[in-house]
């Protein structure tokens, strides 16, 4: 007996249609604009020197902007140089083709991964004594100089040699012979403060700090040595703060540190979407998804959206955001599930199962950024970026 297809709206497309891999866009995405990159690498630039080299951050797969992506585009904006935090993220560049420059911020201990580091002209970060003696016994081994960057702690409580030790050892290691410092660098920990340009803030008595331990060590000899000290927040400080390169990520990703710094007129990179997967309609006084924290005050209409927290959405955003569909913003009500959310929709009739909304992103003069996601789950736009998961694709643009 036949099922009935055959004589459905369905069939032609169904017999037609050969088997094709997934669309990317069948459910949720990210959508990464390189154009976006290169323009905000350019708009940074233009705020340095002709000296200043540009370290473009792609750490954490870009951001969640996808590294090698962000990389080339960044490159294509100007940038110099590349920082990541582990030796992976620098070997996938390697094996990518990425040829510029890479600093591995992270710390590098072990002989056996000191040694990939040198073999894949990687450098890494030097935050003690030891970690030189190794590098110079590999650069020893292997008749070439070992390139690093060495960090020094003025305030960050993280990495970097002691303040109070730096000039000892760095008498030290500049008679190593098979170590070539290309950079000497320390990190702001409040450079996005609301008195961070003040004098007395503690982003200008970390840069003070620096300035003196440079001197210690009569630096000027030395005019190959790479000196850095500014994230995104630190180069929108201004030229003191800038030296011979600065660090970007955020700003790079489109995204201001600090409402109270200067508007560059950035261009986010990244637009976060999904698709309405069903819609129903529920009456009044009716729970909406789990814990019921959400009860309807009225006959509701629902769209239900193919992403959740197992995507990156947080779930403390429940009931905290809005998505945008054709120019107009809808709110998300219920708690955020694994793999879909709510919206309601109740009086609309242009919103269909398959169409696209956006969760971050702009539409029509509407716009959700990930600080306002972070506003609202108390957190930094940093994390908001970083948590999206590998199964959103990203789509190039």
């Amino acid at each position: 007996m036949q099922s009935g297809l055959k004589n459905s709206k369905y069939e032609s497309q169904i017999v037609s249609r050969p088997l094709v891999s997934l669309d990317p866009t069948q459910r949720a995405w990210i959508e990464i604009s390189g154009k976006s990159i290169e323009h905000n690498v350019r708009k940074i630039k233009s705020l340095l020197t002709n000296s200043c080299k540009f370290m473009a951050v792609v750490k954490a797969d870009g951001y969640g902007h996808d590294a090698k992506f962000v990389s080339q585009n960044a490159i294509k904006g100007g940038a110099d140089n590349l920082g990541v935090a582990t030796l992976q993220e620098g070997l996938y560049l390697r094996s990518e083709g990425i040829k510029v420059p890479i600093l591995i911020l992270g710390n590098i201990y072990t002989i056996e991964d000191l040694l990939i580091c040198f073999q894949n002209n990687l450098m890494p970060t030097i935050s003690d004594i030891e970690q030189c003696n190794i590098c110079n016994q590999i650069g020893k081994k292997y008749e070439k100089l070992f390139y690093v960057h060495l960090k020094i702690d003025t305030g960050m409580s993280r990495l970097g040699f002691g303040a109070k030790n730096f000039v000892k050892y760095f008498e030290n290691i500049i008679s190593f012979e098979n170590i070539k410092i290309d950079g000497i660098y320390s990190h702001l920990s409040c450079a996005d403060a609301l008195d961070a340009s003040h004098e007395n803030s503690y982003a200008n008595i970390q840069r003070r700090t620096f300035l003196q331990l440079l001197s210690n060590v009569s630096i000027k000899k030395y005019p190959n040595i790479k000196l850095h000290l500014a994230n995104s927040a630190g180069t929108l400080l201004g030229n003191d703060f800038h030296f011979d390169m600065v660090r970007v990520g955020l700003c790079m990703y489109g995204y201001n540190p600090s409402k109270y710094q200067i508007n560059l007129k950035l261009k986010p990179a990244m637009s976060l979407k999904s698709k309405v997967s069903f819609i129903r309609i529920v009456d009044k006084k009716v729970g909406v998804s789990y814990g019921k924290n959400f009860i309807t005050s009225k006959k509701t209409k629902l769209a239900v959206i193919s992403i959740g927290y197992a995507d990156g959405i947080y779930r403390s955003l429940s009931n905290k955001i809005s998505l945008i569909h054709k120019g107009k913003m809808y709110p998300q009500i219920g708690s955020i599930t694994m793999d879909q959310l709510m919206i309601d929709i109740t009086g609309v009739n242009d919103v269909n199962i398959g169409d696209t909304v956006i969760l971050l992103g702009y539409d029509n003069g509407k716009c959700v950024s990930p600080i306002d996601w972070a506003d609202a789950a108390s957190t930094v736009p940093w994390e908001i970026l970083c948590a999206f998961k590998n199964r959103l694709p990203r789509v190039r643009i």
